[in-house]
């Protein structure tokens, strides 16, 4: 009751607040660029009578009228204008960064998204960076993991989690259409490829909490992506040892038509044979993604999204060592495997989008999805274990290898697990302006059916010194081996036998209304907005079913005062509840729960945004504090990156913490930033008191670094860098988890990638010159955890049947890899 009371109050204090302003001038910023990202000297930007030049770093800034349409012009003796039409209110300080070029004259109208962001409190991430930036898993979640408050300690997977949450908590929209996530995927090097292509992209938004009610039902954070629409035709190429894509845009004569084609494909073989298991490996990771443009006239705009993506993972794995222990007593831990891993993912998915813009306040959206996913999981491997000392004399000729080994056990896993997903969605979405834009209201409806064929068949033998182990459920009082021969039933240590077929059915909408004002000179936002879920579980065997709902309030108040120092801060709190899809109704042992409430979570969210100048360059620092109490909270365990949910929403939990993101121009003209975040989360199973959650992963620092030679500027420099304290370790799967609370070793990774431009000097080159027909043609070497770190994502669980003790042992992701790629561009 005293979160709603804060909330009203909140509300309350907002509604009542009058504004009035006198002020009639606003001020523009920025920073012009050449084509290869170099400021620009002695620019001239003009409106009418009034003009300003850029300094060596580029850097202008011009005051000019509000409350009117002003044409900003910029010249330069060498290269082509550009002209910019915008409308500022009074006191605004706007930024406007300019690329110029030798090429055809620029004319745009500003639309003022940067603003709308920053007061939102949406991250923006240029796709450039994206695209240059070396990771061993390329895409947009390689750059998300080095946001202050995201961690995501697989070397392989594009599963993130944010502020305490889990992979399965993270909204994705691609053109504002939902993606979703493999299934079965039980480890990172399963996964081959993200959905989002990203050669396609124009925009990407980030919200790591306290978002708006129009972005839907999760609990942790959304990723908001825009593909881009072509202008004209372009050709980019990228290949590398990793794999490669190509991608196309077209554009009809009469610019009515247009289309983007991507197609992709990868194999991670040189990163999963630099781990310490030795495999026979053969993945085939492929997909082609279109997507299509009509706008038959300016009121409509028709598209469609069309992605097909198939997946073949075949794995067999030969031999392992590890060694952990002390310095003094090294123990090293032998795994010879039998048998093989044969895995499948087939997914279709197709979306259309229609636009309708009926005048300049009013747009009208439907969109409507179908995504369908086949996917099977095969695998049959006998692992033999061995316990050994390892040499520890300096001198020797067998030192670090083990020279004494004793058998401990056996392991046979099997599993024959199908998948057959159908998801389809329709919506309707409305955006109304109001009394000069000054108010918005927002608001949508969804339908949502989800059709789930699920067979599992699941199961583990164990044995120890000839011993076969029973689960620690079966309670056989006549076990007292070897003294006596064993007369209980064999069982398996694990088995799970499960045939699902399941409907969900869902209606969800929402309706915010946002607006903004002034407080004597004080700007200030302010949106509140509600969402509503009604979901019912049908299907096979499941006959008490009920019909469950949630509302979801929410609100963010954002303040700029009229200061010298430019700084917002930014107010947020609201209830998010996550209904639960079909793998949070299933328990561990295959059952499914048709009953499973929505976890709930009350956000609190206070920022702080700041830009100035340091050295003539602009930059900005992020500060922003949470903390999240959530009640009715699915439990799971973490197995690498698949989540095993208990399906008994028997816990409540928290989590708390700070994060800070310094981004700007530490070298001229190229964009790096650093990251801190400070986050603790816990959770209350069934009132037991307080543990670690499994994302419990309390210090994160990272840098995303861009730099060129001064002396060869065609050679750039990327670098990607990533510490994180450790995670909880886990615990077996059998086992309660208050017994198991140590924590893996810290995660330390840096990737580096050094690309040399063919074309940093085309603006110079005569026109009949072979490398003018090229946009960008580069050679790139990168060299994945430069250091060689060896960081775990789980433990594998051993037991000495001598000493009855229970190892933990990691299981350690890749090595040191060196990649070369080529990347094209037309």
């Amino acid at each position: 009751m005293k979160t709603k009371y804060l909330l009203f109050s909140f509300l309350f204090f907002i509604l009542s607040i009058k504004s009035f302003s006198q002020n009639a001038t606003a001020k523009v910023a920025g920073i012009v660029l050449d084509e290869n990202n170099k400021p620009i000297e002695s620019v001239n930007v003009s409106y009418l009578s009034k003009s300003s030049i850029t300094d060596k770093n580029g850097f202008y800034t011009i005051t000019v009228p509000a409350n009117q349409k002003v044409v900003l012009v910029f010249t330069h003796v060498s290269l082509k204008n550009i002209t910019a039409t915008l409308q500022l209110k009074p006191n605004e300080e706007f930024e406007y960064h300019v690329v110029m070029t030798d090429k055809a004259e620029q004319l745009s109208d500003v639309v003022i998204t940067s603003s709308r962001r920053r007061v939102q409190g949406i991250t923006s991430i240029e796709p450039e960076v994206i695209r240059k930036n070396p990771s061993a898993m390329p895409g947009i979640e390689s750059v998300l993991k080095v946001l202050p408050g995201v961690n995501g300690n697989s070397d392989l997977s594009s599963g993130y989690n944010v502020r305490g949450g889990n992979y399965d908590e993270n909204l994705v929209y691609v053109n504002e259409i939902e993606v979703y996530r493999p299934f079965l995927v039980r480890s990172g090097q399963q996964e081959g490829l993200s959905f989002t292509n990203t050669d396609m992209v124009q925009n990407i938004d980030f919200s790591a909490g306290g978002f708006q009610a129009k972005f839907g039902d999760k609990l942790s954070s959304v990723l908001d992506i825009t593909y881009r629409q072509p202008k004209k035709f372009a050709l980019a190429a990228e290949a590398s040892f990793l794999g490669g894509s190509i991608t196309a845009d077209l554009v009809s004569k009469n610019k009515k038509w247009s289309n983007i084609t991507g197609v992709r494909y990868r194999d991670n073989s040189l990163l999963v044979n630099s781990q310490e298991t030795q495999t026979n490996y053969r993945p085939t990771f492929m997909d082609v993604q279109s997507i299509v443009n009509f706008k038959p006239n300016d009121k409509w705009n028709f598209s469609f999204l069309g992605n097909a993506s198939r997946n073949v993972y075949n794995y067999q794995p030969l031999t392992r060592q590890t060694n952990f222990g002390t310095i003094d007593e090294p123990i090293a831990l032998q795994v010879f495997y039998e048998g093989q891993e044969n895995d499948q993912y087939e997914t279709l998915f197709g979306a259309f989008k229609t636009v309708f813009n009926a005048n300049d306040d009013n747009v009208f959206k439907f969109i409507s999805s179908v995504y369908h996913t086949k996917e099977q999981e095969y695998f049959d491997i006998f692992a033999a274990y061995f316990l050994g000392d390892v040499d520890t004399n300096i001198g020797s000729e067998t030192l670090g290898e083990v020279t004494f080994s004793q058998g401990i056990g056996t392991q046979l896993n099997h599993a024959r697990n199908d998948l057959d997903a159908l998801i389809v969605n329709a919506e309707i979405k409305g955006v109304h302006q109001v009394n000069n834009k000054k108010h918005q209201i927002d608001w949508g409806f969804k339908y949502t059916r989800e059709n789930i064929r699920d067979r599992i068949v699941e199961w583990e033998v164990i044995d120890s010194a000839g011993f076969s182990i029973n689960p620690p459920n079966l309670n056989f009082a006549g076990n007292d081996q070897p003294y006596n021969p064993y007369i209980g039933p064999l069982v398996p240590y694990q088995n799970v036998r499960a045939t699902n077929f399941i409907d969900i059915n869902r209606l969800s909408g929402y309706a915010q209304w946002s607006f903004k004002d002034q407080i004597g000179s004080t700007d200030y936002w302010f949106n509140f907005g509600v969402r509503a879920h009604h979901w019912k579980v049908t299907g096979d065997n499941i006959s008490n079913s009920k019909n469950q709902t949630t509302f979801s309030p929410r609100a963010q108040l954002t303040l700029k005062p009229n200061w010298e120092k430019d700084m917002l801060f930014k107010f947020a709190v609201g209830y998010y509840h996550q209904p639960p899809f079909y793998r949070e109704l299933r328990d561990m042992n295959g059952v499914v729960n048709p009953n499973v409430k929505a976890q709930q979570s009350i956000h609190f969210v206070a920022s702080n945004d700041y830009n100035f100048m340091m050295n003539n360059r602009k930059f900005k620092l992020v500060t922003e504090a949470y903390y999240k109490s959530m009640d009715d909270v699915n439990t799971y365990t973490l197995e690498n990156v698949r989540i095993r949910y208990r399906a008994n929403n028997d816990a409540t939990a928290y989590a708390y913490g700070l994060d800070m993101r310094l981004n700007g121009e530490f070298v001229p003209g190229t964009e790096s930033w650093l990251s801190f975040g400070y986050m603790k989360t816990e959770e209350n199973q069934n009132g037991r008191g307080n543990i670690a959650r499994p994302t419990d992963q309390r210090l994160k620092f990272g840098i995303l670094f861009q730099d060129y030679m001064p002396n060869l500027p065609s050679m750039k420099l990327y670098m990607n860098l990533v510490y994180n304290t450790g995670l909880p370790g886990g615990s077996p799967s059998y086992a309660d988890v208050y017994t198991y609370q140590s924590r893996l070793r810290d995660y330390r990774r840096a990737d580096v990638g050094f690309s040399y431009v063919l074309t940093e000097k085309n603006t110079e080159r005569p026109d009949g010159h072979w490398l003018k027909r090229f946009e960008d043609l580069s050679l790139g070497f990168e060299i994945f955890n430069i250091f060689n770190n060896q960081n775990a994502i789980t433990n594998t669980w051993v037991r000495d049947a001598y000493t009855k003790n229970q190892y933990g042992i990691p299981n350690y992701m890749t090595t040191r890899v060196f990649n070369l790629k080529l990347s094209v561009k037309l």
